[in-house]
């Protein structure tokens, strides 16, 4: 049972499943052993990998047996794993199957004679099964599996289009975003701050700190600009071509308004603030007031007028230096010069414009419609929006957009492939 010299005895081994494997067959013999020494096993196997028998009887006594009274039982247990194992602590001896073959029955017991297989449950504790699959009387071989893992169901429905949701789901994908948004891009503010390597020296954080020196300034106090999360304003389309994608906008404004506190407005043939109605506490009761407050939706659109309306109303001042993020589709009943002229007084106040549409996500989209055709020149990013994976993915493009200057603007260019690391149907500008 030797890991030769230089080797450790568990190499590849999971030692989180060997530790917990050990103390519930310790467990199970009577022994009382808490989570804190299973965890202490683990550090010290993960720390010091035993390279021996002896080695790995000492560390597991030491940290898994906290009396007297469960040094016989740890013994017996230890001496039943590891006392003449046939199969040897390496990964290649877990593929094989527990079966004895002829010959070896007497050699593959326990010191009192039986079995060992039968006597510990089956299994060595270096592979931890389920219920399920160690207790499974149907099957025909007893070989030593590891469960597969598969995605949860939150993460299963992440891919699945809009329309195809329910209303619980929806919900539940709406929790998940209110949780993921959280890293937004920041601005420096005119307040400072006491903070190491900061460009000016903190005048009276100084004076105070010298009342420990007798009013000498033996060590000055450096302060810098505070960072402050930019602000971040969306519009979303509700009209008809638009309501597959509307609810789940709406728990898109919601996460946005509580995790960015964002401004957000909902337009079809007129412009609605949302702010404080989602950032109510229940999120069925805010989707369900800003659908009713809406009272166009589902309707035209006239994204032209909706943000000439935002640019002239007391709430304009809230677009000077954010990141503002349009959800449409692109289909307007204004005409694309009304739009040319609100996208470009948008794109002078704003500090990085991006358009999130879903039917970006098509193979082969190219945005041929005259109103994309007059937005994109101002937009720093168009993005597929048709699924919730495609909305989390919304904080890294926001970041890059935050990052990259007005100078690397380009003409729109859809990328039908994701050789480059992003989806297909992402429009880098």
């Amino acid at each position: 049972m030797s890991g030769g010299p230089g080797r450790p005895l568990l190499p590849a081994v999971d030692r989180a499943a060997f530790a917990v494997a050990l103390a519930s067959r310790l467990r199970a013999r009577g022994v009382r052993v808490g989570h804190t020494p299973v965890q202490d096993f683990v550090r010290a196997l993960d720390r010091t990998p035993p390279a021996s028998r002896t080695a790995l009887y000492w560390t597991a006594r030491i940290c898994l047996i906290r009396d007297h009274d469960g040094l016989a039982e740890f013994d017996a247990v230890f001496e039943a794993v590891f006392g003449d194992a046939l199969l040897a602590a390496d990964p290649h001896a877990r593929r094989n199957p527990l079966g004895n073959s002829a010959g070896e029955d007497d050699e593959y017991t326990s010191v009192d004679g039986a079995p060992r297989q039968e006597q510990d449950g089956g299994g060595l504790p270096w592979v931890t099964l389920p219920p399920a699959v160690a207790g499974a009387d149907d099957s025909d071989d007893n070989l030593l599996t590891v469960p597969e893992r598969l995605p949860s169901e939150l993460d299963g429905l992440m891919d699945t289009p809009f329309g195809q949701l329910s209303p619980q789901e929806m919900a539940l994908l709406g929790r998940r975003l209110e949780t993921a948004l959280r890293d937004w891009p920041t601005r420096r503010s005119r307040r400072f701050a006491p903070r190491p390597g900061g460009a000016r020296i903190a005048v009276r954080a100084t004076m105070a700190r010298s009342r420990r020196t007798g009013w000498e300034p033996v060590r000055l106090v450096r302060a810098g600009q505070v960072a402050r999360p930019r602000r971040v304003v969306m519009l979303c389309d509700v009209s008809q071509s638009m309501q597959p994608q509307a609810v789940a906008y709406l728990h898109l404004m919601r996460a946005l308004a509580l995790t960015a506190d964002a401004e957000v407005f909902a337009f079809a043939t007129s412009l609605t603030r949302l702010t404080t109605v989602l950032t109510h506490r229940s999120a069925d009761v805010a989707v369900a007031e800003a659908s009713e407050r809406v009272v166009d939706r589902f309707g035209g659109t006239r994204i032209a007028t909706s943000l000439q309306t935002l640019l002239t109303s007391h709430h304009g001042s809230v677009l000077r230096g954010a990141v503002v993020i349009i959800g449409s589709d692109g289909w307007d009943g204004d005409p694309p010069e009304q739009l040319t002229a609100a996208m470009t007084r948008l794109r002078r106040r704003a500090h990085r414009v991006i358009w999130l549409n879903p039917r970006a996500s098509a193979p082969g989209f190219v945005p041929s419609t005259s109103t994309m055709a007059a937005a994109l020149p101002h937009c720093d990013a168009l993005l597929p929006a048709h699924t919730f994976a495609s909305l989390l993915r919304l904080t890294t493009e926001v970041v890059r957009c935050a990052r990259h200057g007005a100078a690397h603007r380009r003409s729109p260019a859809v990328s039908s492939t994701a050789s480059r690391g992003r989806p297909a149907g992402t429009a880098r500008l």
